[in-house]
C-alpha cells in the first residue's frame, strides 16, 4: 500500500511538472523577475537537477551536494528541457517499479561533506528533498509564466486559463 502511494504520487506530480515545461517561451530562458531570481532558463534547469537528484535517492545509500558542482548551465530551449526531463521520468518509472517496501524504508542520507543535512527513509527523502522541492519551483515557474503572459497548466485542476 506505501509504495503504491508513493508511485501515484510521484507520477502525479512529474506528469504535472511536464504540463508546465511545454509552455517554456525558448525566447525568454534568459528572462528573470528580479535581480535576485534564477532566470527562466536557470529555474527549469534546476527543476530537471531535482529529477536526477530524485534517482539518486533510489541508486545511492547517500547524495553529497559537496561533490556536486555548483552551478549548471542552464538550458536554453524547451526540446532540450524536455528531452532531458522525459528521460529522467522513464530513469524514475523504472526505478520506482523495481523498488519494494523495503527499499523504501531504508534510510537515505543527504549531506554537504561531513555536515550531515538529513537523515530519513528513502521515501520521505523522495516526497520531501525530490517531489515537495520540484513542487515549490514547479510553482515558481508558474509566477515566470503568469507574469510573460503565457497561459499556465492546473497541475490539480483547471487553471485560471483552462
Amino acid at each position: 500500500m506505501v509504495k503504491q502511494l508513493i508511485v501515484g504520487d510521484a507520477l502525479q506530480e512529474l506528469a504535472a511538472t511536464r504540463r508546465i515545461l511545454e509552455r517554456l517561451p525558448d525566447e525568454q530562458m534568459s528572462w528573470k523577475p528580479h535581480a535576485k531570481s534564477m532566470t527562466l532558463g536557470g529555474l527549469t534547469t534546476h527543476l530537471i537537477n531535482l529529477l536526477n537528484w530524485q534517482v539518486a535517492i533510489f541508486l545511492y545509500p547517500e547524495f553529497d551536494l559537496s561533490t556536486v558542482p555548483f552551478r549548471r548551465e542552464a538550458l536554453e530551449r524547451r526540446e532540450d528541457v524536455l528531452k532531458e526531463f522525459d528521460a529522467n521520468v522513464v530513469k524514475i518509472e523504472r526505478l520506482l517499479a523495481e523498488c519494494d517496501e523495503k527499499t523504501l524504508g531504508e534510510e537515505w542520507t543527504l549531506r554537504n561533506g561531513d555536515h550531515i543535512i538529513l537523515c530519513q527513509p528513502r521515501a520521505i527523502a523522495l516526497r520531501t528533498f525530490g517531489l515537495s522541492h520540484m513542487v515549490h519551483h514547479r510553482a515558481q515557474l508558474g509566477v515566470y509564466l503568469r507574469l510573460l503572459d503565457i497561459p499556465v497548466p492546473g497541475p490539480y485542476g483547471p487553471s485560471a486559463d483552462e
